[in-house]
């Protein structure tokens, strides 16, 4: 295998991109925005540059790197040579069905079909197309060229040799592919996801400020971030989608979103990506700053 097409070309496509041309893919990134792509390919090289700053490579591999990578707007020409396919495009599940029923149509019957998808059902996504047994979960951590975990998770119908060549395929990037099966929230989410959440409603109760939730958790459990912070890092939104997908998936209220994530959300204040959430993003500095909201 050495042609892949990525769909999505936000923080998680880019770093998708990034690692499998950096490992000698012909990587084709797709995305509806050429804006958006070019953002991508800014990314990328700010990465590289980075890493080449730190001598983890060479001037050759970021030149290597970067012409490894095609960009497209056009789904059907992007996914033309593919010989795997990773959707990362938002955690929203009729997105994902219609971009699943597309490369589906525009793909030969024997290119894997794979999403990063941090929640949604497998089985699914996998119904929403002709070969269900090529479909599986790639869920990928963010930043995806430092974090070593992949997620792979098997639908109700992916086939043993699918599983097999993704899981040594991930082996090949550099990440460590743990095999998971199809239930909500898989094995990542189902677990933050219900802790992040309650670190909220600890937080709407008044139990405790956000700098004293995240510090307990920090130097109490020994985690490298704060659950609040955590939360803002991967979005306020996604972290709600994710809930309601748990929610939605088991019927148990523990899964329940808090409100005042349902209602930061609806205010538009979404974490890193909106410059707000439970801590300000705005302010110049690399201090964090509790937002005003909760000072």
């Amino acid at each position: 295998m050495t042609n892949v097409t990525v769909i999505g070309a936000g923080t998680m496509g880019n770093g998708i991109a990034h690692v499998f041309a950096m490992k000698g893919f012909q990587v084709s990134l797709v995305d509806i925005s050429q804006d958006a792509l070019d953002k991508a390919i800014a990314t990328i090289t700010k990465n590289l540059d980075r890493m080449l700053k730190k001598e983890r490579i060479t001037e050759e591999d970021k030149t290597s790197t970067l012409s490894n990578i095609q960009t497209y707007t056009d789904l059907a020409e992007g996914v033309s040579q593919a010989e795997l396919v990773v959707e990362a495009a938002t955690e929203n599940i009729d997105l994902k069905l219609k971009i699943f029923q597309q490369i589906d149509g525009a793909t030969p019957e024997n290119v894997i079909l794979a999403s990063n998808t941090s929640s949604i059902s497998l089985t699914r996504i996998a119904a929403a197309t002709q070969r269900p047994e090529q479909v599986i979960g790639m869920h990928f951590m963010n930043p995806v060229p430092i974090m070593k975990l992949v997620e792979v998770i098997r639908g109700y119908s992916t086939s043993d040799q699918v599983t097999q060549t993704i899981m040594e395929l991930s082996q090949k990037l550099g990440k460590v592919p743990v095999e998971v099966n199809d239930y909500p929230g898989f094995v990542s989410n189902r677990i933050l996801i219900p802790m992040i959440n309650e670190a909220i409603y600890t937080l709407f109760e008044g139990v405790a400020g956000v700098t004293e939730i995240d510090t307990v958790m920090k130097l109490g459990m020994a985690h490298p971030m704060g659950p609040l912070q955590l939360a803002d890092f991967i979005g306020l939104d996604v972290c709600l989608a994710i809930c309601n997908v748990l929610f939605e998936g088991f019927g148990n209220p523990k899964y329940a979103p808090c409100p005042l994530l349902v209602n930061m959300v609806t205010a538009g204040k979404k974490g890193v990506k909106s410059g707000e959430g439970f801590y300000s993003y705005t302010h110049g500095t690399k201090e964090l700053v509790v937002s005003p909201a909760f000072q």
